[in-house]
């Protein structure tokens, strides 16, 4: 017997068994009763949810992890590498020096510090408060994963700084300049593709890739909020 319905049992014997019937209390009891089962319904409920969306977090990650092969082993270790991306950070560069001239070091401040904050967040503040072990550690999980060159990842998992510092990045420009479809698009479709070899290489849950990107949207939106009333004030001078 669950401890939480064994704790309403003992309150319904003591109900029903040790305070005199017909005393105007008991009504004060039998509500306090129904709000107990009522909080167990509801407690139930959650950790259906719960259980349902966990399921859903392995079987996916599973199913990516599942589809690998030697050649796929390479590609995916290298998507995941910080260095790889290094032509389209320069690439991004010559794009803000283009587009906002003199301006550029306003872009680049407010680009470094969407990035920053994202990966503090996730990487030092989220993950240590949520202590969610990453696939790669968990022991019940952890077999049944394709692991790539013995690289496992830190202890915890949740959020992917990954994920948070590329839709940093793919957010903000998205937010910079909204006009230009293709940068949009290819920033996406690279973070996209960033995540999906965290998963690949079984060191985060789909889970993971979200709450990484939320944060990172909400860092992008933060540094662009910031943007533009300096941006505008800068023109105007």
């Amino acid at each position: 017997m669950p401890p939480f319905q064994g704790f309403l049992y003992r309150k319904a014997f003591f109900y029903n068994n040790v305070i005199p019937s017909g005393l105007i209390l008991n009504l004060n009891l039998n509500l306090n009763l129904n709000l107990y089962i009522f909080a167990y319904k509801f407690y139930t409920i959650l950790s259906s949810i719960s259980d349902t969306l966990k399921s859903i977090d392995n079987s996916i990650l599973l199913f990516i992890n599942g589809m690998h092969s030697p050649f796929w082993d390479g590609v995916m270790t290298t998507v995941s590498g910080r260095l790889t991306w290094i032509p389209l950070y320069l690439l991004l560069l010559y794009i803000i020096f283009k587009k906002f001239g003199k301006h550029s070091w306003l872009v680049l401040i407010l680009g470094v510090l969407a990035v920053a904050l994202s990966d503090q967040l996730a990487s030092h503040v989220v993950k240590n408060l949520v202590m969610r072990y990453r696939p790669s550690h968990n022991l019940m999980l952890a077999p049944k994963l394709h692991i790539v060159g013995d690289y496992m990842g830190g202890q915890y998992g949740f959020a992917s700084s990954h994920a948070a510092n590329t839709f940093a990045i793919a957010c903000f420009f998205s937010l910079l300049m909204p006009q230009n479809r293709i940068l949009i698009i290819g920033l996406f479709l690279w973070a996209a593709l960033v995540c999906y070899s965290r998963m690949y290489l079984g060191v985060h849950y789909p889970s993971d890739i979200v709450g990484g990107a939320i944060i990172g949207f909400i860092c992008a939106w933060i540094a662009y909020q910031i943007w533009k009333p300096v941006y505008k004030r800068l023109c105007a001078n």
